[in-house]
């Protein structure tokens, strides 16, 4: 039985240990360069899917970006396929060369950001409204410019390091 539990805490650790490394996108373009990309109007498409991969909502988002005294500011407007409004408003900072940290009403502390090559990785802890309770989960996005106008997100949600759904997001930087 001990030896059991060993090997399954080890297959676990493992497993948590597999993520990809930002550096390995060091050459790919465009430069992801997050403060450029939001400043002005974008728009964005997504969907959140449980952990069993069904689709549970399907939302659009409408962003305004500013920098004000060297922070990005950016304004997100929700509207989710059943007609729940939400909105969320991110103060994004640098912290180092490519290296930045947000805050916003309903992310526990401070997310944390870096940049290399066309990838963006983003965390934080968030709590998440669902019925009439609140429910602690932890956010790491990976964002891909793939060009002047559109971006990629996706999104792992976990709880207790369990993965307990996804988001799948597509940005389009209006003119």
């Amino acid at each position: 039985m001990k030896l059991w539990k060993s090997g399954l805490l080890l297959t676990l650790g493992w497993l948590w240990g597999c993520s990809a490394d930002i550096h390995e996108y060091r050459a790919a373009t465009p430069k992801f360069d997050l403060f450029n990309y939001f400043l002005g109007t974008t728009h964005a498409w997504g969907m959140v899917q449980d952990y069993t991969n069904k689709q549970t909502r399907r939302f659009t988002v409408t962003i305004e970006g500013r920098v004000e005294n060297d922070q990005l500011i950016l304004v997100e407007d929700f509207v989710f396929d059943d007609g729940e409004m939400d909105q969320r408003i991110w103060t994004i900072s640098r912290t180092g060369a490519d290296q930045y940290q947000g805050h916003a009403d309903d992310i526990v502390g401070a997310a944390r950001g870096e940049e290399v090559g066309n990838a963006l990785r983003w965390q934080y802890d968030f709590m998440l409204k669902r019925n009439s309770s609140e429910v602690l989960v932890h956010f790491d996005d990976w964002l891909y410019r793939q060009d002047e106008k559109r971006l990629f997100n996706l999104t792992k949600i976990r709880k207790f390091g369990f993965e307990v759904g996804r988001i799948t997001l597509f940005f389009e930087k209006q003119e």
